[in-house]
Protein backbone atom coordinates (compact mmCIF):
# COMPACT_ATOMS: atom_id res chain seq x y z
CA UNK A 1 0.00 0.00 0.00
CA UNK A 2 1.05 3.34 -0.94
CA UNK A 3 2.14 6.03 1.46
CA UNK A 4 -0.75 8.39 1.04
CA UNK A 5 -3.40 4.88 1.03
CA UNK A 6 -2.17 4.05 4.18
CA UNK A 7 -2.87 7.49 5.39
CA UNK A 8 -5.85 7.42 3.88
CA UNK A 9 -6.92 3.80 5.58
CA UNK A 10 -5.78 5.41 9.60
CA UNK A 11 -7.30 8.81 8.84
CA UNK A 12 -10.88 6.50 7.93
CA UNK A 13 -10.36 4.74 11.43
CA UNK A 14 -9.41 8.03 13.18
CA UNK A 15 -12.81 9.32 12.23
CA UNK A 16 -14.88 6.73 12.96
CA UNK A 17 -13.15 6.25 16.73
CA UNK A 18 -13.41 9.72 17.25
CA UNK A 19 -17.44 9.68 16.07
CA UNK A 20 -18.49 8.42 19.19
CA UNK A 21 -17.07 11.13 21.15
CA UNK A 22 -19.04 13.12 18.40
CA UNK A 23 -22.02 11.10 19.15
CA UNK A 24 -21.80 11.80 22.76
CA UNK A 25 -21.51 15.07 22.69
CA UNK A 26 -24.75 15.26 19.91
CA UNK A 27 -26.71 13.82 22.78
CA UNK A 28 -26.61 16.79 24.91
CA UNK A 29 -28.25 18.61 22.12
CA UNK A 30 -30.84 15.79 20.91
CA UNK A 31 -32.73 12.73 21.77
CA UNK A 32 -31.08 9.46 20.83
CA UNK A 33 -33.76 8.57 18.28
CA UNK A 34 -33.81 11.66 16.79
CA UNK A 35 -30.22 12.47 16.51
CA UNK A 36 -29.95 8.77 14.37
CA UNK A 37 -33.03 10.33 12.17
CA UNK A 38 -31.09 13.45 11.80
CA UNK A 39 -28.22 11.59 11.24
CA UNK A 40 -29.29 9.99 8.15
CA UNK A 41 -31.25 12.58 6.46
CA UNK A 42 -28.25 14.60 6.37
CA UNK A 43 -26.24 11.68 5.07
CA UNK A 44 -28.73 11.29 2.65
CA UNK A 45 -29.33 14.63 1.31
CA UNK A 46 -28.41 15.87 -0.71
CA UNK A 47 -26.09 13.21 -1.53
CA UNK A 48 -28.90 10.74 -3.34
CA UNK A 49 -29.27 13.41 -6.00
CA UNK A 50 -25.55 12.60 -6.76
CA UNK A 51 -24.62 9.32 -6.67
CA UNK A 52 -27.02 7.65 -9.55
CA UNK A 53 -30.03 5.37 -8.66
CA UNK A 54 -29.02 2.44 -6.85
CA UNK A 55 -27.24 -0.52 -8.32
CA UNK A 56 -28.81 -2.90 -6.49
CA UNK A 57 -32.31 -4.34 -5.50
CA UNK A 58 -33.90 -2.44 -3.17
CA UNK A 59 -34.60 -5.36 -0.74
CA UNK A 60 -31.28 -5.30 -0.01
CA UNK A 61 -31.16 -1.68 0.61
CA UNK A 62 -34.45 -1.86 2.79
CA UNK A 63 -33.11 -4.46 5.27
CA UNK A 64 -29.71 -3.27 5.61
CA UNK A 65 -31.92 0.10 6.45
CA UNK A 66 -33.29 -1.88 8.95
CA UNK A 67 -31.04 -3.61 10.67
CA UNK A 68 -28.50 -1.17 10.23
CA UNK A 69 -29.81 2.59 10.38
CA UNK A 70 -32.96 1.63 12.43
CA UNK A 71 -31.79 -1.33 15.15
CA UNK A 72 -28.26 -0.69 15.21
CA UNK A 73 -27.85 3.08 15.66
CA UNK A 74 -31.37 3.19 17.49
CA UNK A 75 -30.34 0.61 20.39
CA UNK A 76 -25.80 2.27 20.13
CA UNK A 77 -27.65 5.63 20.78
CA UNK A 78 -30.25 4.68 23.64
CA UNK A 79 -27.59 2.72 25.07
CA UNK A 80 -25.28 5.65 25.21
CA UNK A 81 -27.96 8.09 25.81
CA UNK A 82 -28.68 5.89 29.20
CA UNK A 83 -25.21 5.58 30.47
CA UNK A 84 -22.68 3.68 28.00
CA UNK A 85 -19.57 5.43 27.99
CA UNK A 86 -18.15 6.50 24.00
CA UNK A 87 -14.70 4.98 24.36
CA UNK A 88 -16.23 1.54 26.01
CA UNK A 89 -19.47 1.52 22.87
CA UNK A 90 -16.10 1.81 20.72
CA UNK A 91 -14.81 -1.31 21.83
CA UNK A 92 -17.53 -3.29 22.45
CA UNK A 93 -19.10 -2.32 19.47
CA UNK A 94 -16.23 -4.78 17.47
CA UNK A 95 -17.63 -7.85 19.08
CA UNK A 96 -20.25 -7.64 15.49
CA UNK A 97 -17.40 -9.27 13.97
CA UNK A 98 -17.56 -12.34 16.04
CA UNK A 99 -21.62 -12.03 15.34
CA UNK A 100 -21.12 -11.97 11.49
CA UNK A 101 -18.99 -14.93 11.54
CA UNK A 102 -21.77 -16.50 13.25
CA UNK A 103 -24.72 -15.26 11.27
CA UNK A 104 -22.85 -16.02 8.24
CA UNK A 105 -22.36 -19.55 9.31
CA UNK A 106 -26.11 -20.03 9.68
CA UNK A 107 -27.14 -18.33 6.46
CA UNK A 108 -24.30 -18.10 3.93
CA UNK A 109 -23.04 -21.75 5.41
CA UNK A 110 -19.27 -19.76 6.04
CA UNK A 111 -18.27 -22.45 8.37
CA UNK A 112 -15.12 -21.05 10.70
CA UNK A 113 -11.79 -22.57 11.07
CA UNK A 114 -10.33 -23.51 14.40
CA UNK A 115 -8.29 -20.39 14.32
CA UNK A 116 -11.70 -18.02 13.57
CA UNK A 117 -13.25 -20.35 16.45
CA UNK A 118 -10.59 -19.68 18.72
CA UNK A 119 -10.62 -15.57 18.09
CA UNK A 120 -14.26 -15.89 18.65
CA UNK A 121 -14.23 -17.39 22.27
CA UNK A 122 -11.20 -14.47 23.12
CA UNK A 123 -13.50 -11.67 21.70
CA UNK A 124 -16.24 -13.22 23.71
CA UNK A 125 -14.28 -13.12 26.84
CA UNK A 126 -12.80 -9.73 25.86
CA UNK A 127 -16.77 -8.51 26.14
CA UNK A 128 -17.07 -10.77 29.55
CA UNK A 129 -14.45 -8.99 30.91
CA UNK A 130 -15.89 -5.12 29.89
CA UNK A 131 -19.02 -6.58 31.43
CA UNK A 132 -17.50 -6.39 34.89
CA UNK A 133 -15.48 -3.67 34.16
CA UNK A 134 -18.83 -1.70 33.45
CA UNK A 135 -20.82 -3.43 35.81
CA UNK A 136 -18.91 -1.96 38.88
CA UNK A 137 -19.27 1.90 37.56
CA UNK A 138 -22.52 2.39 34.95
CA UNK A 139 -25.79 0.44 33.86
CA UNK A 140 -25.38 -2.88 32.44
CA UNK A 141 -28.94 -2.50 30.44
CA UNK A 142 -26.61 0.13 28.45
CA UNK A 143 -24.29 -2.12 28.15
CA UNK A 144 -26.38 -5.13 26.89
CA UNK A 145 -27.76 -2.21 24.34
CA UNK A 146 -24.97 -1.98 22.69
CA UNK A 147 -24.45 -5.53 22.40
CA UNK A 148 -27.85 -6.00 20.79
CA UNK A 149 -27.06 -3.13 18.69
CA UNK A 150 -23.49 -5.42 17.79
CA UNK A 151 -25.87 -8.27 16.98
CA UNK A 152 -27.99 -5.83 14.57
CA UNK A 153 -24.63 -5.08 12.79
CA UNK A 154 -23.41 -8.34 12.22
CA UNK A 155 -27.21 -8.90 10.01
CA UNK A 156 -26.74 -5.95 8.69
CA UNK A 157 -23.41 -7.15 7.38
CA UNK A 158 -23.93 -10.38 6.31
CA UNK A 159 -27.08 -8.55 4.32
CA UNK A 160 -24.29 -6.33 2.86
CA UNK A 161 -22.48 -9.45 1.82
CA UNK A 162 -25.51 -10.84 0.17
CA UNK A 163 -26.36 -7.75 -1.39
CA UNK A 164 -22.66 -7.34 -2.61
CA UNK A 165 -22.88 -3.56 -4.01
CA UNK A 166 -20.31 -2.69 -6.36
CA UNK A 167 -20.41 1.00 -5.61
CA UNK A 168 -19.88 1.35 -1.57
CA UNK A 169 -20.70 5.36 -1.19
CA UNK A 170 -23.78 4.74 -3.43
CA UNK A 171 -25.41 1.99 -1.67
CA UNK A 172 -24.40 3.97 1.83
CA UNK A 173 -26.24 6.93 0.32
CA UNK A 174 -29.30 5.17 -0.57
CA UNK A 175 -29.18 2.46 2.63
CA UNK A 176 -29.27 5.65 4.41
CA UNK A 177 -32.51 7.01 3.11
CA UNK A 178 -34.49 4.14 4.90
CA UNK A 179 -34.14 4.78 8.30
CA UNK A 180 -35.05 8.75 8.65
CA UNK A 181 -39.02 8.24 8.55
CA UNK A 182 -39.17 4.61 10.94
CA UNK A 183 -36.61 6.58 13.23
CA UNK A 184 -38.48 9.81 13.73
CA UNK A 185 -41.80 7.61 13.99
CA UNK A 186 -40.17 5.93 17.04
CA UNK A 187 -38.74 9.23 18.09
CA UNK A 188 -42.21 10.73 18.36
CA UNK A 189 -43.65 7.59 20.03
CA UNK A 190 -40.70 6.72 22.67
CA UNK A 191 -39.50 10.51 23.06
CA UNK A 192 -42.52 12.83 22.13
CA UNK A 193 -42.65 15.50 19.60
CA UNK A 194 -42.61 18.30 22.62
CA UNK A 195 -39.04 16.99 23.67
CA UNK A 196 -37.64 16.48 19.89
CA UNK A 197 -39.40 20.23 18.95
CA UNK A 198 -37.66 21.76 21.96
CA UNK A 199 -34.19 20.18 20.65
CA UNK A 200 -34.41 21.51 16.93
CA UNK A 201 -35.52 24.54 18.57
CA UNK A 202 -31.98 25.10 20.50
CA UNK A 203 -30.00 23.84 17.59
CA UNK A 204 -26.70 25.60 17.97
CA UNK A 205 -23.72 25.58 15.73
CA UNK A 206 -22.23 23.12 18.12
CA UNK A 207 -25.35 20.85 17.57
CA UNK A 208 -25.00 21.35 13.51
CA UNK A 209 -21.68 20.37 13.47
CA UNK A 210 -22.23 17.27 15.23
CA UNK A 211 -25.00 16.15 12.72
CA UNK A 212 -22.48 17.10 9.97
CA UNK A 213 -19.64 15.46 11.39
CA UNK A 214 -21.66 11.97 11.87
CA UNK A 215 -23.20 12.40 9.03
CA UNK A 216 -21.13 14.06 5.55
CA UNK A 217 -17.43 13.18 7.65
CA UNK A 218 -18.41 9.51 9.01
CA UNK A 219 -20.67 8.10 6.71
CA UNK A 220 -20.06 10.11 3.39
CA UNK A 221 -16.38 10.65 3.50
CA UNK A 222 -15.81 7.33 5.57
CA UNK A 223 -17.42 4.74 3.70
CA UNK A 224 -16.71 6.73 0.25
CA UNK A 225 -13.17 6.62 1.14
CA UNK A 226 -13.03 3.13 2.69
CA UNK A 227 -14.76 1.57 -0.33
CA UNK A 228 -12.18 3.31 -2.78
CA UNK A 229 -9.52 1.55 -0.84
CA UNK A 230 -11.26 -1.65 -1.35
CA UNK A 231 -11.41 -1.43 -4.70
CA UNK A 232 -7.23 -0.71 -5.12
CA UNK A 233 -6.34 -2.95 -2.43
CA UNK A 234 -6.83 -6.70 -1.26
CA UNK A 235 -9.60 -7.08 1.49
CA UNK A 236 -7.01 -8.35 3.97
CA UNK A 237 -4.68 -5.11 3.72
CA UNK A 238 -7.42 -2.75 4.08
CA UNK A 239 -9.45 -4.55 7.05
CA UNK A 240 -7.16 -4.71 9.26
CA UNK A 241 -7.09 -0.91 9.74
CA UNK A 242 -10.45 -1.15 10.89
CA UNK A 243 -8.97 -2.84 14.58
CA UNK A 244 -7.40 1.25 15.18
CA UNK A 245 -11.04 2.23 15.70
CA UNK A 246 -11.67 1.40 19.14
CA UNK A 247 -8.09 2.85 19.75
CA UNK A 248 -8.71 5.90 18.65
CA UNK A 249 -12.41 5.82 20.09
CA UNK A 250 -11.00 4.87 23.34
CA UNK A 251 -8.14 7.73 23.05
CA UNK A 252 -10.49 10.33 22.01
CA UNK A 253 -12.86 9.35 25.17
CA UNK A 254 -10.19 9.94 27.81
CA UNK A 255 -8.90 13.06 26.05
CA UNK A 256 -12.13 15.19 25.26
CA UNK A 257 -14.59 13.68 27.50
CA UNK A 258 -12.19 12.67 30.09
CA UNK A 259 -12.98 8.80 31.03
CA UNK A 260 -11.30 7.15 32.67
CA UNK A 261 -9.24 4.14 31.49
CA UNK A 262 -8.93 1.08 34.03
CA UNK A 263 -6.45 -1.83 33.47
CA UNK A 264 -9.84 -4.12 33.23
CA UNK A 265 -10.76 -2.27 30.47
CA UNK A 266 -7.15 -2.25 29.10
CA UNK A 267 -7.47 -6.09 29.24
CA UNK A 268 -11.12 -6.15 27.88
CA UNK A 269 -9.30 -4.25 24.82
CA UNK A 270 -6.40 -6.49 24.30
CA UNK A 271 -8.69 -9.67 24.61
CA UNK A 272 -11.36 -8.09 22.25
CA UNK A 273 -8.77 -6.65 19.74
CA UNK A 274 -7.25 -9.77 19.64
CA UNK A 275 -10.07 -11.88 19.32
CA UNK A 276 -11.58 -10.06 16.63
CA UNK A 277 -8.01 -9.80 14.31
CA UNK A 278 -8.22 -13.68 14.72
CA UNK A 279 -12.05 -13.33 13.31
CA UNK A 280 -11.87 -11.13 10.89
CA UNK A 281 -8.89 -12.11 9.41
CA UNK A 282 -8.26 -15.61 9.78
CA UNK A 283 -10.10 -17.55 6.25
CA UNK A 284 -13.30 -19.15 6.50
CA UNK A 285 -14.47 -22.74 4.96
CA UNK A 286 -17.85 -22.59 2.99
CA UNK A 287 -19.99 -25.37 3.13
CA UNK A 288 -20.84 -25.29 -1.09
CA UNK A 289 -19.11 -24.37 -3.76
CA UNK A 290 -22.27 -22.50 -4.80
CA UNK A 291 -21.85 -19.53 -2.60
CA UNK A 292 -21.63 -16.46 -4.62
CA UNK A 293 -18.63 -14.39 -4.80
CA UNK A 294 -18.80 -11.24 -2.34
CA UNK A 295 -17.19 -7.57 -1.78
CA UNK A 296 -15.10 -7.52 0.71
CA UNK A 297 -16.37 -4.75 3.33
CA UNK A 298 -14.69 -3.62 6.32
CA UNK A 299 -15.58 -5.56 9.27
CA UNK A 300 -15.20 -3.43 12.47
CA UNK A 301 -17.05 1.34 13.24
CA UNK A 302 -19.69 4.48 12.54
CA UNK A 303 -20.28 5.03 12.02
CA UNK A 304 -20.06 5.71 11.18
CA UNK A 305 -18.81 2.82 8.81
CA UNK A 306 -19.28 2.65 8.98
CA UNK A 307 -19.77 -0.87 5.08
CA UNK A 308 -21.53 -1.43 6.54
CA UNK A 309 -19.37 -2.71 9.33
CA UNK A 310 -19.00 0.48 11.02
CA UNK A 311 -20.18 3.21 12.98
Amino acid sequence: MRPAHLCLAVLVAALWGVNFTVIEIGLEHFPPLLFSALRFLVAAVPAVFFVGRPKVAWKWIVGVGLALGVAKFGLLFIGMDEGMPAGLSSLVLQIQAVFTALIAFVVLGERPTRLRALGMAVAFGGVALAAVDEGTAGPLGAFALVIAAAVCWGVSNVLTRRAAPPDSLNFMVWVSTVPVLPLLGLSLLREGPSRDLDALRALDWQGAGVILYVAWITTVFGFGAWGWLLRRHPASTVAPFSLLVPVFGMSAAALFLHESVTPLRCGAAALLVGGVALTSLAPARARSADIRTIAAQPESAGAAGETVRHA
